[in-house]
């Protein structure tokens, strides 16, 4: 498959700064591909770059076979920034078939492409003047205005930032439906998102991408299943005892696991007191342990559910430990 937008070594630097560090990403043609990382990781650094409105200190980046800032590039994609702006007294429509002029579009292509934009993000029955939208609505004027000139690449800068759950979900709606047809490079520091919409994600951080899969393979690599377990007396002392020396139940099988090699983290379960929660790297080994762990401490075992974990906590693992 194709890469929509490749990039190599990317380099930019504020003085002592060093905002991108030799970052490398790949992102397949018609793919919706997540950019992740905490406030200030950089990620909004990268999208001026690509975008053309800020020049890298080293390395270099591809859109479609194009250098970024170049007229084949910007014909073939379409930006969104975080907090778009509009002429306040202007209406959708006209916003959108002024844009569409600026690309150089005919008339009469906007006249067919402009309704079917509106239709798409939801505002084809809003007649209001821009300066009255919603911070939602306005992001959806945004994207339209962003596939105005139907890229080929479409990249948005946290394009859910701010948005009530309804307009998240709409967003993402929006996203999702154009897979296969348009690629999406989106950033991000809302994991939900990213896990709902994306084939690919590249997590950020300080500057560097410390991770480049699939969601699925970057869960099992990190970590591979979450374990609750519950034992004979582990909920004695609800909440507050589990986690204490004093010695319940659960407080004893927390102790047990620690320290074994295919135990990554372990503690007292913050959805339900009394159970205790364990990231582990081997479960078939945890499955054939625990049982003989919790008989070796003379306890009954009452429940062990496995589950996969999720973006998060591999976010968190990724860029945790430093903050």
């Amino acid at each position: 498959m194709a890469n929509a937008l490749e990039v190599r070594g990317l380099t930019k630097r504020f003085g002592d700064l060093t905002a991108l560090n030799r970052v490398d990403l790949a992102v397949p043609e018609g793919s919706v591909y997540g950019f992740l990382g905490p406030n200030g990781a950089g990620k909004t650094t990268m999208l001026r770059i690509l975008t053309g409105l800020a020049r890298a200190d080293g390395g270099e980046a591809r859109l479609l076979g194009h250098p970024p800032g170049s007229a084949q590039a910007r014909s073939l994609t379409g930006f969104l920034p975080d907090v778009p702006a509009f002429y306040p007294w202007m209406r959708a429509e006209g916003f959108l078939q002024f844009a569409g002029g600026l690309f150089g579009i005919e008339r009469a292509a906007l006249e067919e492409r402009v309704p079917k934009l509106l239709e798409l993000v939801g505002l084809s029955r809003v007649d209001s003047r821009i300066g009255g939208y919603s911070r939602g609505m306005r992001q959806r004027l945004g994207i339209a205005q962003a596939l105005v000139n139907a890229p080929r690449l479409l990249m948005l800068d946290e394009p859910t930032s701010a948005l009530d759950p309804l307009g998240r979900k709409d967003v993402l709606e929006m996203i999702a439906s154009l897979a296969g047809r348009t690629t999406v490079f989106f950033s991000t520091h809302i994991l939900a998102d990213v896990e709902r919409v994306c084939d690919k994600v590249a997590i950020l951080d300080h500057g560097s991408v410390v991770a480049e899969s699939d969601i699925h393979s970057l869960k099992a690599r990190y970590a591979a299943h979450r374990l609750e377990l519950r034992v004979e007396g582990g909920a004695e002392g609800a909440g507050s005892a589990i986690g204490a020396a004093g010695g319940t139940g659960a407080a004893s099988l927390i102790a047990a696991l620690k320290g074994r090699p295919w135990v990554t983290k372990v503690e007292a379960s913050s959805s339900e007191p009394g159970l205790v929660s364990a990231v582990v790297t081997d479960l078939a080994r945890a499955r054939r342990e625990v049982p003989r762990i919790v008989a070796d401490l003379g306890l009954g075992l009452e429940r062990l559910e496995s589950g996969e974990i999720s973006l998060e906590e591999v976010f968190v693992e990724l860029v945790g430990a430093g903050r």
